[in-house]
């Protein structure tokens, strides 16, 4: 069975909000108040907060390619994330990575000497 949801009238949400108003013992939170405490409020159940700036993309993989990065353990997908964005700060274009793998060159000096 679906649940109705019960919309309140104009004039009924303007009476809730003038109790609550009046209410002495509960009085409503300035912009100051809230800035300063909303970095602690912690949030329920559920995924947690991205970052806004990652994109979810559907990627298929070769499978020792996959457990190579899984065998890292947890933040696997982050560190896959690190090495893609070493390699594009490296090579500043796609034509650039593609030369690059084309004559197996693509991993610098610099992380070869990370490895």
């Amino acid at each position: 069975m679906k649940k109705k949801l019960i919309r309140l009238s104009a004039e009924e949400d303007a009476a809730i909000t003038k109790a609550a108003l009046s209410d002495p013992d509960n009085p409503p939170i300035t912009e100051e108040e809230w800035n300063e405490i909303k970095h602690r409020v912690v949030r329920g159940r559920g995924r947690p907060m991205g970052s806004g700036i990652k994109e979810q993309v559907t990627l298929r993989i070769d499978k020792e390619t996959l457990d190579f990065f899984k065998s890292k353990g947890e933040g696997w997908q982050t560190f896959i994330n690190q090495v893609l964005g070493e390699v594009k700060r490296e090579s500043k274009s796609i034509s650039t990575v593609e030369k690059k793998l084309n004559k197996g060159t693509l991993i610098t000096s610099k992380l070869k000497a990370a490895a």
